[in-house]
């Protein structure tokens, strides 16, 4: 039988089988991984005893040829070789004849595949980890240039309170630490060795595990044979914080859209990141942050479709977890290519502060403002409350804004007025008079830049 496990079969495997169930289309990603597990794998046996030094030196040459060959892109992989496993096994036979097969001597497919993901995800999550620094620090310079740039907050899509747009931005940034955050955390779950736990029950021969684990930078090995191939947890874990993280890339990138609008135009995107229509030449489409928006989507429904996978499995290892690849890797590569857009892509926007400043002119933002005179003054919270509520009214039906009243119009609503409520209800005051700790005035902003610039 042309198959390394066809001793046991009378009968070729049905083409349409072959198909179906090979996963070398995308499993091959992780070939560095899987030739990275087989070395460590190898040298233990050796100085185990378990195979002579010699086999192991030779397995091992042949690995590395293999490996430069697929980095030189001179390999061509094979469906009826099923997964990436069997295919550089196949590969490492060709290469140095029989003695390749001593290579799977005390580990199976099963340990051997949780071992190339576990490899995997702990560099890409140091890679995505970088990556998030960086859009941090893009958010931080954007800050630290617009530490006087007055907009208008908003709740309900609705300007509720003026604040510094320096503020906004670090709120991204805070969200972004605790993404980095969580990925430094995930490291721990990520760092267990399964490797020498095979098919499920361990190895009548006498491995070293924690060698294996030292020689592959793992931080311990796990110690239930059965949890060790079967365990996904650390891939969920992943996908749980990604999709975390696509959130707040999504909610950045829907701001970054209106921002830009016509109806706002509070920021311009550079050029590069934006692309025209093909009917209606005077378009600017904010394609980028759209796109981001919408590969969300895709990487909530690989987080959803390893849960579902997983839920009804029994131990240990079932062919459905197969189906734990492909999600992982779109997630990465998703999650990557978002990270690296986002950050320059917020270098280079151009922040129209004026056109800010007018908007925060031109509302009753800094109702609130009056609210907390009157309580100053000595009048109940709620009753000034009432008192705004039916100033804002009246400003409405008058069409003028909370610093177009006169102060006999002001007092018409309490006595307690003076003339300083002017200066209270200016956009500047509005938000400097905002300083306990995490608020928007200037103060707490350069604050948060200093400790932001810790964090980095």
């Amino acid at each position: 039988m042309s198959k390394l496990w066809g001793g046991r079969f009378t009968k070729q495997t049905n083409e349409l089988v072959e198909q179906f169930t090979a996963s070398i289309s995308f499993d091959q990603k992780l070939a560095l991984e899987d030739i990275e597990g087989s070395i460590a794998h190898v040298q233990m046996l050796g100085e185990c005893e378990i195979l002579p030094m010699h086999d192991v030196e030779l397995i091992k040459e042949g690995l590395k040829k293999i490996e430069t060959k697929i980095l030189n892109k001179e390999v061509q992989f094979s469906v009826s070789d099923e997964d990436i496993h069997m295919n550089i096994e196949k590969m490492l036979i060709d290469e140095i004849g029989p003695v390749g097969g001593k290579l799977h001597t005390g580990r199976s497919r099963n340990d051997q595949v949780a071992t190339d993901m576990h490899l995997y995800l702990k560099k890409q999550t140091y890679e995505l980890i970088d990556w998030v620094g960086h859009v941090q620090a893009s958010l931080l310079e954007q800050a630290k240039k617009n530490v006087d740039t007055i907009m208008p907050g908003y709740t309900h899509l609705q300007r509720a309170q003026p604040i510094l747009f320096s503020h906004h931005l670090l709120a991204y940034f805070w969200m972004f630490e605790r993404d980095k955050e969580r990925l430094k955390d995930s490291l721990k779950r990520i760092n267990w060795s399964p490797l020498g736990a095979g098919a499920l029950a361990g190895t009548t021969f006498p491995i070293n595990r924690n060698r294996s684990a030292e020689l592959l930078g793992f931080e311990t090995v796990y110690p239930n044979s059965l949890d060790a191939v079967s365990d996904r947890d650390f891939i969920l874990e992943f996908l749980s914080i990604a999709s975390i993280m696509m959130t707040h890339i999504s909610r950045i990138s829907e701001e970054l859209i209106i921002w830009s609008s016509q109806e706002f135009q509070f920021i311009e995107l550079d050029d590069s990141f934006c692309t025209g229509s093909s009917i209606m030449p005077q378009k600017k489409n904010p394609d980028v942050p759209e796109l981001l928006r919408g590969k969300t989507g895709r990487v909530y429904g690989n987080l959803i479709g390893l849960l579902t996978v997983l839920k009804g499995l029994p131990l240990a290892y079932n062919k459905d977890m197969q189906e734990d690849k492909e999600g992982m890797l779109d997630t990465v590569e998703t999650l990557n290519g978002s990270l690296r857009l986002l950050a320059p892509m917020i270098e280079t926007m151009t922040v129209n502060t004026e056109k800010m400043y007018a908007a925060v002119a031109t509302d009753y933002s800094n109702a609130t403002d009056i609210a907390d005179y009157l309580v100053t003054k000595g009048l109940p919270f709620r009753q000034a409350h009432e008192v705004i509520g039916k100033i804002v009214l009246y400003g409405i039906q008058h069409g003028k804004y909370l610093l177009d009243l006169s102060f006999e119009e002001y007092q018409s609503f309490s006595p307690l007025f003076e003339k300083d409520i002017f200066d209270v209800l200016h956009p500047t005051h509005v938000v400097e008079a905002r300083n306990s700790y995490g608020g928007t005035s200037k103060e707490q902003v350069q604050q948060q830049i200093v400790l932001a610039e810790k964090k980095l």
